[in-house]
């Protein structure tokens, strides 16, 4: 358990003079178990770098003790974080920068007014449970994005790179599977070139299929045992079914995931939302500001949800900049791209 001290001037660290300053407040804490408080530290202090410039504190370390000075309630937000990361860290649980700014938003989402216990205290925000690790939400958008996946049979997830649509998508997917919820995982993506001309791709359907996948196959080894998955594909339980080859099939228990739906012209989105079946879940994801489609064509997935809003039983979760969780950096380009004049889908070359 981690042991804290308040009010010591002397274990302030020096760096605070630098940031120009005076910190109101300062405490140690003393973590037991070595291995935890290095994971999480973070490569190079890069986790404490990250909490240092999201909640205005300064954060030192020297082993196993954090120093923690600033305001009072950046500080009361830092100690809650730290506890929180240290209490996976000791479960074995990753601590990379994405759970690091999950915490964050965790913390500052539930305020101060209560008593904080990390053995204890759970997230407001909602999670996937895996038989390989829990997939927790990281900002508002994503718990609902989770809660509606959970209550809708068909849902569009809308906005830009980064904010998690389809790793959420697969990772409910999977859940769903691993509980035999549902019999088979159906990937789906339109074959559209981001700006390129690849030619002709080599190999079987799925050789020429798997580059536009890529980014699913990642998300499922990674939040599913790999002897599992390539089990699966071999059986046709996890299915590769590009956008083209949809059309005539009624899909009946499974989950459908359509990727990269602004790439899909009017007639395929119709022709895909029209292919949903008994006890099966549908989900699309895209994001309408990178539209690769050529010149003229309007994007099915814009055309969709303007149509679909409102409908029963069909949920619509939008992303902004402010739910990118991929990079810090990535966050203000995207945020930077938003300020630039947009012109409409069907004008883009």
């Amino acid at each position: 358990m981690p042991k804290s001290a308040s009010d010591s001037p002397s274990l302030v660290p020096n760096r605070s003079r630098d940031m120009q300053v005076p910190p109101e407040t300062q405490f140690v804490i003393d973590f037991d178990d070595n291995r935890a408080a290095s994971a999480l530290v973070g490569p190079y202090g890069q986790n404490l770098a990250l909490i240092e410039r999201r909640l205005g504190v300064v954060v030192d370390s020297r082993g196993n003790h954090i120093t923690v000075a600033g305001s009072r309630d950046g500080c009361d937000a830092a100690r809650r974080v730290l506890e929180t990361l240290y209490a996976q860290a000791v479960k074995g649980q990753d601590v990379d920068q994405g759970e690091v700014e999950g915490a964050i938003r965790a913390v500052i989402s539930q305020g101060s007014l209560f008593e904080f216990d990390p053995k204890t205290a759970k997230s407001s925000f909602d999670t996937i449970n895996l038989r390989k690790r829990p997939v927790r939400a990281r900002t508002a958008a994503q718990d609902s994005y989770i809660r509606a996946l959970k209550r809708h049979e068909l849902v569009f997830g809308v906005g830009p790179a980064g904010t998690g649509k389809t790793w959420l998508a697969v990772a409910h997917a999977a859940q769903l599977f691993e509980r035999k919820e549902v019999d088979r995982i159906i990937l789906s993506r339109p074959a559209v070139e981001a700006g390129e001309r690849l030619g002709f791709l080599p190999g079987d359907l799925r050789e020429k299929v798997d580059p536009y996948l890529r980014p699913i196959y990642d998300a499922l080894y990674d939040l599913m045992d790999s002897r599992i998955v390539e089990r699966a594909l071999q059986t046709g339980e996890i299915e590769i079914a590009p956008l083209a080859f949809m059309r005539g099939r009624t899909l009946t228990n499974a989950v459908i995931i359509l990727d990269e739906a602004q790439n899909t012209t009017s007639m395929q989105m119709k022709m895909f939302l029209t292919r949903l079946g008994e006890n099966s879940r549908m989900i699309i994801t895209g994001d309408p500001s990178q539209v690769d489609l050529p010149h003229g064509q309007t994007s099915g997935l814009a055309e969709a949800v303007k149509l679909l809003d409102g409908v029963n039983g069909i949920a619509q979760v939008r992303f902004t900049a402010e739910d990118v969780i991929r990079h810090e950096l990535v966050a203000r380009i995207v945020a930077a791209y938003e300020g630039l004049p947009q012109r409409p889908a069907a004008d883009k070359k």
